[in-house]
């Protein structure tokens, strides 16, 4: 602990102690946010965790499905089926506050007949090229979401952390260097007081003794 450099007065004495009063209430407030923050933290890592393991498996679900339309058919006619796409996919990106934290929340939406998929006739390609379109398809949103929720295990992260550093620099630092600047100011105006009240009872003493003087010259004069 060190105390700040100030002038051992009763108003900075004053000063000082609603900057303390106000030091603990932020500590108080950021502590709250920082266990809030990590409550919901943890929550999310444990559904992010659960949804990339499902994301994962219907991944490689599809991706088996197209190494086996690939072995199928030719490379020429599979480049064929899937070049003149019958939907378009467009991506909606909005915000939502978590805690003061900004993250992003994605939304696709398909342009055209989501009951049409395929952008292929059925009679010249392999049942496993169907399979691997649906199952794209069907994980698009579900690949939205966890990247919405990776983005945002980041960004709460960053803001845990940094909070956290506040927490400690008002636990550890500001507010013990703030009660022992109080403390000296505290002990320095009570070492003046006492060293005032010293004086004025020798001041005191001094006047009765010279009274009692006065006193007794003007009896000597009688």
């Amino acid at each position: 602990m060190a105390k700040l450099n100030v002038n051992p007065t009763r108003m900075e004495l004053t000063r000082l102690k609603k900057r303390l009063r106000t030091a603990q209430r932020g500590h108080k407030l950021l502590k709250d946010k920082r266990d809030e923050l990590m409550k919901q933290f943890l929550e999310l890592v444990r559904r992010n965790r659960e949804l990339r393991r499902s994301v994962e498996e219907r991944l490689m679900n599809a991706h088996n499905s197209f190494v086996l339309a690939a072995a199928s058919m030719s490379e020429e006619s599979m480049e064929a089926a899937l070049m003149c796409p019958r939907q378009t996919v467009a991506v909606d990106v909005s915000m939502k506050n978590v805690m003061s934290v900004i993250v992003p929340v994605f939304d696709f939406e398909m342009e055209g007949d989501p009951s049409d998929i395929y952008p292929y006739g059925f009679g010249f390609t392999s049942g496993g090229l169907d399979v691997a379109v649906w199952s794209l398809n069907d994980v698009m949103q579900d690949l939205l979401d966890l990247a919405a929720m990776e983005k945002a295990a980041e960004l709460m992260s960053d803001e845990i952390e940094k909070t956290r550093r506040r927490v400690n620099a008002l636990e550890y630092v500001m507010i013990p260097n703030l009660q022992e600047t109080i403390r000296y100011i505290t002990m320095k105006l009570e070492e003046n007081a006492r060293g005032n009240t010293t004086r004025l009872m020798k001041i005191k003493d001094m006047m009765v003794a010279q009274q009692y003087e006065a006193a007794k010259a003007r009896q000597q004069l009688q």
